[in-house]
């Protein structure tokens, strides 16, 4: 009853501990596992559905107070100050390792998978949070941070698994949006302090793109972080402040002072994680954790001996396999991490059969207004119609001023006046006035013209654009570039997806072997044989017992043997594969180029219009001016040729 309704501290934890161990004492003497003679129903009720499921099996009532113990310490860690290094897993890793899956759909092996690294991130941040507080060395602290990122990309790919994804639901998302945000962030956390350490020595351009780096994935998180508490969001606006002023110092020396060449960040070498946590240890016959056996005088233990003893074989067994399989993996995952193959989009060739959506999108929008082009069109011409005449009026204007100058200079000629010295005719204010005004005019229309210039070339750059998208859809998809694959280049693509579906079905077969041999390991309960066995035949009995996995390891052997051979088909797949990637790449780049110049014509539309709209206003308005300076001139100039003509007849 205390373990049902435990309490939430470390004395709760040490109940369910008592109770877990004395089930454990009590299922190995009485046979209360599932369809024995004394089983009974034990219910619980799961976690994420809220239902009630029931299990006449011992085995799963330990599982359940295993899963609360697990629980309960998360909760506690919670709400603990973030300096230790020990957490929850212990409970999750011995529940996902020494029972079924089967009981109920939260104790699967990806759920368990899932809190066992949330679990082991967590307790790595606080030690994280705890080495930064400490100064520790730079390339240290970086190395602390990627392991957190490892532990939550391991979480991650639980999370993505179709099965947790039903059983989670709404949260799943909710879940997956949080830890892909926690990788980024540790990510840049990471590559911030590379840079530092890049900065201790002296290695200036990598610093800046470690910086970079750093930058850009807190971006990202930053992306992810939308709908996230404010203390969240007051967190990355902080590191936001140190990393950017971090780059920007960084990239400010290297232009300035340093002139280091800045390499690329895959030719620099990954942070390895340094995994500095540990899951609490659960051992169910500790006495010192589960107290006096309640039970030992109900039967004797020397069967119960044994069979601990055989589960230590089977352990050891299963360590020594996994140990194998994790080998193999990890080389596995970082060659295809180098390779950076994705076989679902090795070729892209689909994607250069459609119009992308963005792209049929503003087609829609273009075809219910028919009479684009044609308005900017007009647009444009109104605008170069009032543009010439206002540079008409203005040279005119100038015409008649220097026309004017001429019959002054010719006057003072007349006048016996070489070189020309003063106006034989007094200046005439309106003259100097007009002229004054006209170089004002001169000035805003130089100004102007160039605007005008550039909003033409604007138009004249948008404009075909414009047109393609208003015609019909086949024109826009064939303005679209798309590759030319020759026979050999389609036979090197089919070459490498039928290998890297093989890497695919090396790996299923792997882990569905793996699984077998769990599950087999799990049902393998021998404690009626011991029961009935000589003590002095129990080492015999063990490996007569051991070799029911021998076929099982076979394959197994078999599976990680051929990884060697698949990898290297790989690779050569690969080689021959390069020219058509870059070639692909190349087309890709194309593609979207071309797709952001379309999409951006079409956004561009209503600023060009609301452009031209200005440009014709701003000239209409000078248009009016010139016209009246004109007639001005014209007066003026008329006026001055009436006072030298009186001149020249006194």
């Amino acid at each position: 009853q205390s373990a049902v309704t435990v309490p939430r501290d470390f004395e709760g934890c040490s109940t369910l501990r008592k109770y877990f161990g004395q089930l454990h004492y009590l299922q190995s003497r009485i046979p209360m596992g599932a369809e024995q003679e004394a089983a009974v129903p034990v219910a619980w009720t799961e976690i994420f559905s809220g239902k009630t499921v029931t299990h006449e099996d011992i085995k799963y009532e330990q599982a359940c107070i295993l899963y609360n113990l697990g629980a309960l310490h998360s909760m506690l860690g919670a709400m603990d100050k973030r300096v230790s290094e020990e957490c929850a897993a212990g409970a999750f890793t011995y529940l996902r390792d020494h029972f079924p899956h089967s009981y109920s759909v939260d104790m699967s092996h990806q759920i368990l998978n899932l809190n066992i690294n949330l679990m082991l991130g967590q307790a790595q941040e606080c030690l994280l949070e705890k080495s930064m507080l400490d100064n520790r060395k730079s390339f240290l602290v970086a190395r602390i941070s990627a392991q957190v990122v490892d532990y939550y990309k391991e979480a991650c790919r639980a999370l993505e698994n179709s099965e947790t994804a039903s059983l989670l639901g709404k949260i799943q998302k909710d879940w997956k949006k949080l830890v892909q945000m926690k990788i980024y962030y540790f990510a840049a956390v990471a590559h911030l302090h590379m840079g530092k350490q890049a900065e201790e020595q002296q290695k200036f351009g990598e610093r800046v793109i470690y910086f970079q780096s750093a930058l850009d994935k807190l971006n990202e998180a930053i992306k992810l972080a939308k709908g996230q508490p404010e203390t969240v969001q007051e967190a990355l606006r902080f590191t936001m402040d140190v990393i950017g002023g971090k780059y920007n110092s960084a990239k400010k020396d290297n232009d300035f002072i340093y002139h280091e060449a800045v390499p690329a960040l895959d030719t620099l070498q990954a942070v390895k994680g340094a995994p500095l946590v540990k899951a609490l240890p659960v051992n169910p016959t500790d006495p010192a954790v589960t107290g006096p056996d309640i039970f030992a005088k109900l039967v004797p233990m020397a069967a119960h001996e044994a069979s601990s003893l055989y589960s230590e074989e089977k352990a050891k067994l299963l360590r020594d396999v996994m140990a194998k399989i994790e080998a193999k993996n990890e080389v596995l995952d970082q060659f295809m991490d180098s390779m950076q193959l994705d076989p679902d989009t090795v070729d892209n060739l689909d994607m250069y059969n459609h119009i992308p959506p963005v792209l049929m999108e503003k087609c829609a929008a273009l075809s219910v207004r028919p009479d684009t082009v044609k308005n900017l069109v007009q647009s444009m011409q109104v605008l170069s119609g009032v543009f010439t005449d206002v540079e008409a009026s203005l040279k005119e204007i100038r015409d008649l001023l220097e026309e004017d100058e001429e019959q002054e200079r010719k006057l003072q000629e007349l006048l016996g006046r070489s070189p020309p010295g003063p106006r034989a005719s007094p200046p005439c204010p309106a003259l100097a006035e007009v002229s004054k005004e006209c170089s004002k005019y001169l000035e805003v229309h130089e100004k102007a013209s160039f605007t005008n210039t550039e909003l033409h070339k604007a138009m004249n750059l948008h404009i075909g654009n414009l047109r393609l998208l208003s015609g019909p859809l086949e024109q826009v998809r064939a303005a679209l570039p798309a590759p030319a694959l020759t026979e050999d280049d389609k036979q090197v693509l089919q070459t490498l997806k039928r290998v890297l579906a093989k890497v695919q079905e090396m790996r299923e077969q792997r882990a569905a072997l793996e699984q077998q041999l769990r599950e087999m390991i799990q049902k393998d309960d021998i404690t009626t044989a011991l029961v009935t066995a000589d003590r002095s035949e129990m080492k015999k009995l063990f490996e007569e017992q051991l070799k029911k996995y021998d076929q099982i390891k076979v394959y197994l052997e078999q599976n990680l043997a051929a990884q060697e051979n698949v990898l290297k088909a790989l690779t050569d797949a690969n080689v021959k594969y390069a020219a058509v990637r870059k070639a692909l790449a190349e087309v890709e780049h194309k593609w979207n180029t071309t797709v952001q110049t379309l999409v951006a014509s079409y956004e561009a539309y209503e600023d060009l219009m609301k452009k031209s709209q200005e440009g014709k206003d701003f000239y209409t308005d000078l248009e009016g001016k010139a016209a009246k300076l004109l007639e001005k001139a014209r007066a003026a100039c008329r006026a001055a040729d009436a006072a030298r003509q009186q001149l020249l007849e006194k």
